[in-house]
């Protein structure tokens, strides 16, 4: 396994970003935004992924909320990145077995292969490795 992350999975993810930042002495880093991704069309201006670095370790994710809004307690999310694509999938395989599956693996315009699952304790993972 490559990293474990969080991903804040929040409303005006621009403004609590910012926030952060300063609470945290961050460095806002990687942003990208919604425009002219075609799955993510009538959504212009908000934020796919954004990235507040801490320090040379540690990182938090961020991204705006797409649909519905989550139950406050669930908008936070596990995320591994992987080395090997047979140990995401292995990892997958087990997560999903009692646990349900949110985002089929799939492919990506970012060139990963990617998913989501929230496993039988009702935690939230995202699961990519980067081809």
């Amino acid at each position: 396994m490559k990293k474990v992350y969080t991903r804040l999975n929040i409303e005006n993810c621009k403004e609590a970003i910012e926030f952060y930042a300063q609470v945290l002495n961050g460095e806002i880093k990687n942003v990208q935004l919604a425009d002219g991704v075609e799955m993510f069309k009538g959504h212009e201006g908000k934020y796919i992924h954004a990235e507040l670095h801490l320090n040379e370790h540690y990182v938090i994710y961020f991204n705006d909320i797409f649909g519905n809004e989550p139950v406050k307690g669930t908008n936070i999310i596990m995320g591994l990145d992987f080395d090997r694509e047979e140990e995401l999938r292995k990892v997958y395989d087990e997560l999903s077995k009692e646990g349900k599956v949110t985002m089929e693996l799939q492919d990506t315009f970012w060139n990963a292969l990617y998913g989501n699952v929230t496993d039988k304790y009702g935690i939230h993972w995202e699961l990519n490795y980067q081809r």
